[in-house]
């Protein structure tokens, strides 16, 4: 096997324990673009500091007791496990094997750091790590158009196309015999700066030798320095650097008269020596419970290259030494990524269980992007905890699969357990999930139904949104049809599964894929997906004539 597929084979058996552990409510499933509200009161140690390491999550709401969306289960059938040689159900051959599983949970996602550091490792001229590759991260990196809703909480947005045949005889598997199925959900827009409430906000920087190479800690005081001028004057803004040990270089300070000090601040950071990201986690949360704000936005952001190598190098280990500040204060975790080697799997794993999002920024435009439009905007929260269950009719769908989320999946029973996390959706964020679908011969009628639930982020009353598709809506043609969105959707998902090595039913090769890139930039005029397009051309140069597994799938139920 060689390096990508071992990597790919150890990626998936990690996804398999989170998967597992999520179940067991041991571990968060986590996304985010969002703040978590405020919650008052921590215990604190017998010095009087505060106690980051006790507290448990408790269910939100009196519905409890997880069960899966209405009309989620077909009713001659009930609950059924998956079918036989399903690695997740370890069911074993037996005359008596019950009916497939047509249901597919989730926790949300607005996560968009694999593709940004995917772009930026294909333009140094390297393929990025299988593991390394999550493609909801590549679809949510695009713009999709939804309807959005009048208050908070969700649209629900479902729609789709048939996949057809490769016009270079690359088509994937039975592609004419699949359909690519959209769940877009979306919230609605951020408000004026001016009408949000205050935000304190405490930096984490790392500062240890590995960011020295240009483009990372430099990169990192630009950043910041944007940011400040960003900034309301009721803002507060406090600053932690880590090398071996943490460092508070400044404690919570409102941000009016302040701006050059807290830039003076930053330009004095220098590179040392290790990365404990741990320390530097664990004293950044400190001074965000120090400087807690009632009625503000509380948060934590991670600015590092995530190459822990000096203390707890485990996101499980670290966030659990944080738990009790980041469940009763309400402080959440934004990841910002650095740097030509990044460590992003380890990054996504802490920012998922610290109830936070991530993203990575690979030179000056992106972190104007990131620090002046996405920031300060998005600094609210419209949905907390949120979840989306499609329950598939097994009466016309024969096949399904998910497209990514494999480290975000939920156990069909906890959709409505509000004791299991979900992801924190914060305002004008999308969430897009793929699937791709095999529909029975002769289907007609519905194909899924889409539910979306979550928790209100000031009253936490759980409230649901519903969204159905029929075959009706997933006749027309995927390529050269008139849905350029869901066109560019569908490249995004493809690319990020030829970069892992899988083998998605219909998926075009990296050739054909560059192709249709290039010319849904110029219908859509989106330099984005421009960008795209020249990734992709990237990675066919690099990939070409790379070959995929050709492992047999079951017949029925949900597949992959």
């Amino acid at each position: 096997m060689n390096q990508a597929g071992r990597r790919h084979e150890k990626r998936a058996g990690d996804r398999a324990g989170y998967r597992a552990g999520g179940r067991a409510g041991a571990v968060a499933l986590l996304l985010a673009g969002a703040m978590a509200l405020t919650a008052c009161g921590a215990g604190s140690g017998s010095d009087g500091t505060p106690d980051l390491s006790s507290g448990s999550r408790k269910g939100q709401s009196s519905t409890g007791g997880g069960q899966p969306a209405p009309d989620a289960v077909a009713p001659e059938t009930g609950r059924s496990a998956a079918p036989e040689g399903d690695a997740e159900s370890g069911a074993s051959a037996a005359p008596d094997v019950k009916a497939p599983d047509y249901l597919s949970t989730f926790a949300l996602d607005v996560d968009t750091a694999s593709y940004g550091y995917a772009r930026r490792t294909l333009g140094d001229g390297r393929l990025p790590a299988a593991e390394d590759v999550r493609p909801e991260e590549f679809v949510n990196s695009f713009r999709q158009g939804y309807e959005r809703p009048e208050g908070n909480g969700f649209s629900v947005n479902v729609d789709g196309a048939r996949i057809g045949s490769g016009t270079d005889g690359d088509g994937g598997t039975g592609a004419s015999d699949w359909s690519l199925l959209r769940v877009g959900l979306a919230t609605r827009t951020a408000p004026p700066a001016s009408e949000r409430p205050p935000a304190a906000l405490t930096f984490v920087v790392d500062i240890s030798g590995s960011m020295s190479e240009t483009g990372r800690l430099d990169l990192v005081r630009k950043s910041l320095t944007i940011l400040t001028d960003e900034l309301r004057d009721d803002d507060s803004l406090s600053l932690v650097t880590f090398s071996n040990e943490a460092e508070t270089r400044l404690p919570m300070t409102r941000v009016k008269g302040n701006r050059n000090r807290i830039k003076d601040v930053v330009a004095e950071m220098e590179p040392a020596q290790s990365t404990n990201v741990e320390a530097g986690i664990t004293r950044g949360y400190e001074e965000s419970v120090e400087g807690h704000r009632e009625g503000a936005t509380n948060r934590v952001v991670l600015l590092s290259d995530a190459l822990a190598n000096t203390g707890d190098t485990e996101a499980e280990g670290i966030l659990r030494k944080i738990d009790s500040a980041r469940r009763e204060y309400g402080i959440t975790l934004f990841g910002v990524g650095v740097g030509s080697d990044y460590g992003d799997a380890f990054m996504e794993q802490l920012t998922n269980k610290g109830d936070g999002n991530t993203t990575y920024v690979g030179d000056e435009t992106q972190a104007r992007k990131v620090f002046v439009d996405q920031l300060p905007a998005h600094l609210e929260i419209r949905a907390r905890d949120a979840k989306a269950q499609v329950a598939f009719d097994r009466k016309n769908v024969q096949q399904f699969r998910l497209i990514g989320y494999e480290n975000r999946k939920v156990a069909d029973e906890d959709f409505r357990n509000d004791g299991v996390d979900g992801g924190e959706v914060g305002p004008g964020h999308t969430v897009t999930a793929l699937y791709a679908v095999r529909l029975r011969e002769g289907a007609s009628g519905t194909v899924a139904k889409a539910t979306v639930r979550w928790l209100d982020p000031k009253t936490r009353k759980a409230e649901e949104e519903t969204g159905t598709v029929t075959t009706g809506s997933v006749d027309g043609t995927l390529w050269g049809g008139e849905n350029d969105r869901l066109q560019v959707a569908a490249v995004a998902a493809y690319f990020a599964d030829r970069l892992r090595g899988g083998d998605l039913p219909g998926a075009p090769g990296l050739g054909e894929l560059a192709s249709r890139a290039s010319g849904l930039a110029e219908s859509t005029e989106d330099s984005a997906v421009e960008k795209l397009a020249t990734a992709i051309g990237q990675a066919d140069r690099l990939q070409r004539g790379a070959g995929t597994d050709d492992e047999p799938e079951p017949s029925e139920g949900e597949i992959g």
